[in-house]
């Protein structure tokens, strides 16, 4: 099997990736330390959001500007991987990672206020996120798309900001944006994994390779020549991505289907969890708030 270096150092790391994120990253922390003073109502950063958004950046270039990406390009399975760290992993952590002060200046602005509470709305939310991520995986959609540098690009940044507003009713911390209540966040959670299923489902189950993008030689040279550069890529004369991997084609869009589901039940899983714990910790202090009134009616105001 062929190794990875044949690309190149730009290929492998996208420096401007990088460049751009790290800018963010200064930006944020900057914004957040330095001129917090000139926003009114402004909070200090804690140690336990500047490292949950730094922790996001980080894990936003492993998958879209580490040699992640480019095996991505080769073997399905690990697209499937960076496809669920983009919109089940980072996006929670990005949401906690900025201060509730920061969000509730950006809601400031009416326009976006407004088009943030309806696209978080549960039921928007739902449908938008796991209709636009089965959208992007039927086969001549995904194929196109991945030709297409903007395209990909697009409707990356696209999924990721759905991923954003499917989180939100889950766990966003302002009062004026709670649409849901314990039970009604448990339903929510259940109705994403089944959402989801269908397009787990094409994938595990068929038994052919699907995307062109993988399997046909002409389609996989022109997305690889936008990952890694055309001239750099017509250079290597290389037939197709079984030169990287020892996997047939169906195993590799089976187990990146399998891999898809597994990471989102566990996802989903923990947010249960956490779900319940909070659900019973909130019904435990109004239990012992009730408990407290009965015996003392003089102790509540």
């Amino acid at each position: 099997m062929l190794s990875l270096d044949i690309f190149g150092f730009k290929a492998l790391w996208s420096p401007y990736f990088l460049v751009i994120l790290a800018f963010l990253t200064a930006g944020y922390f900057i914004l957040t330390t330095k001129f917090r003073s000139l926003f009114p109502g402004s909070e200090p950063l804690t140690k336990k959001q500047g490292l949950l958004f730094f922790t996001s950046m980080v894990l936003l270039y492993a998958i879209k500007g580490s040699p992640i990406d480019l095996l991505a390009h080769l073997m399905f399975w690990v697209h499937m991987i960076q496809m669920a760290a983009l919109v089940l992993i980072v996006p929670p952590i990005f949401i906690y990672g900025v201060p509730t002060w920061v969000w509730r200046k950006l809601f400031s602005v009416r326009a976006i206020n407004s088009l943030f509470k309806l696209f978080t709305r549960p039921l928007i939310a739902l449908i938008l996120f796991n209709g636009l991520f089965s959208f992007y995986h039927v086969p001549i959609i995904f194929d196109h798309v991945m030709q297409n540098i903007w395209l990909h690009a697009g409707y990356s940044i696209l999924l990721f900001v759905v991923a954003i507003f499917m989180w939100w009713p889950l766990i966003n911390q302002m009062p004026d944006h709670q649409t849901l209540s314990g039970l009604k966040k448990v339903g929510y959670i259940f109705a994403d994994g089944i959402l989801l299923t269908p397009a787990c489902a094409l994938i595990i189950f068929a038994d052919t390779p699907i995307y062109a993008t993988y399997s046909d030689p002409h389609v996989w040279g022109q997305v690889m020549s936008l990952c890694v550069g055309t001239a750099n890529f017509d250079s290597l004369n290389l037939s197709g991505p079984e030169l990287f991997s020892s996997m047939s084609l169906i195993h590799d869009q089976q187990l990146g289907g399998v891999l898809m589901k597994i990471i989102q039940e566990i996802i989903y899983g923990l947010m249960l969890g956490h779900v319940f714990f909070e659900w019973y910790r909130k019904d435990q202090a109004e239990s012992d708030r009730e408990l407290k009134q009965s015996l003392n009616p003089s102790l509540i105001k």
